[in-house]
């Protein structure tokens, strides 16, 4: 039985991605053969870009990650990588046609298995795509995976996830998933670096993240990334700092429940709020 295909926000536009090729939890194997000597010649040039951009910009663990996927000129297999993650960390990538519902990825993450889109943009899309597409998951999101307070870190997500959405609370979640994993910035001993998948696989955001005197930077705080809007489709206007994976790690491990309580009985903060 086919599953149904997931669109990004309000999004009119048909959803990318074969559905047809999805298991019942959204996975599929990466189809290698149909990716062409263009899909390639796009990863290749994407990756050099921001290889350029991430050194003195991207954390450490990040850094010491990335050559963990392996050559840059093509599109990397996913059983090649998961080679050395699972060796790691315990996790690997599965592939997935696009974008899935919130129970089929956080049982993933619970699971410590990764959800990798298949397909790469379009040379049009070159500068930007809405959609998380091979690139932006690769590059982006699996260099962290290795490192092992990361990778607890978002296996504690995943199953925060579930419960979250029994608890009707979901909107809360992502909203701390995309002002960290997406969109976060960690504070090192060489200055202030981002780690966020979001940020690091954009070159724009990449610099204006770090270097804009327009962008507020806050200590993390959950409760007040739990009431903040964010920004789809343009850069962010607020970014939270961390000082170590460890604080991460620490600060998302209580229970939310009583947290989720406090804050749906709370004003919502608009994106740029001080």
């Amino acid at each position: 039985m086919a599953v149904e295909p997931v669109v990004y926000g309000a999004s009119e536009r048909p959803p990318r991605g074969d559905y047809s090729r999805a298991g019942a939890d959204y996975t599929c194997p990466q189809n290698y053969a149909l990716y062409t000597a263009a899909d390639h010649d796009t990863y290749r040039r994407l990756y050099e870009r921001q290889a350029a951009l991430v050194p003195g910009r991207a954390s450490d663990e990040f850094i010491a990650a990335l050559p963990s996927l392996g050559p840059s000129d093509h599109i990397p297999r996913f059983e090649q990588i998961n080679e050395g993650l699972v060796k790691a960390t315990g996790w690997q990538i599965v592939g997935v046609p696009g974008l899935i519902p919130e129970v089929p990825f956080f049982t993933l993450l619970a699971n410590r298995k990764f959800p990798v889109t298949d397909w790469i943009r379009t040379p049009e899309e070159f500068d930007y795509i809405v959609e998380p597409d091979v690139f932006h998951d690769l590059f982006g999101h699996v260099p962290l995976l290795f490192d092992p307070v990361f990778a607890d870190h978002m296996q504690e997500y995943g199953k925060g996830g579930l419960k979250a959405h029994r608890l009707g609370a979901c909107e809360l979640l992502s909203r701390l998933y995309w002002y960290t994993i997406e969109f976060g910035l960690i504070r090192q001993k060489n200055g202030l670096r981002a780690y966020g998948a979001g940020i690091l696989s954009s070159p724009g955001e990449l610099q204006h993240a770090l270097e804009s005197t327009e962008s507020r930077r806050l200590p993390l705080d959950i409760e007040r990334v739990m009431r903040t809007r964010y920004k789809i489709d343009s850069y962010q206007q607020t970014y939270f700092v961390i000082e170590s994976f460890q604080e991460l790690f620490d600060k998302t491990a209580p229970d939310f429940t009583p947290i989720y309580e406090r804050v749906k009985g709370m004003q919502e903060l608009a994106a740029d709020a001080s």
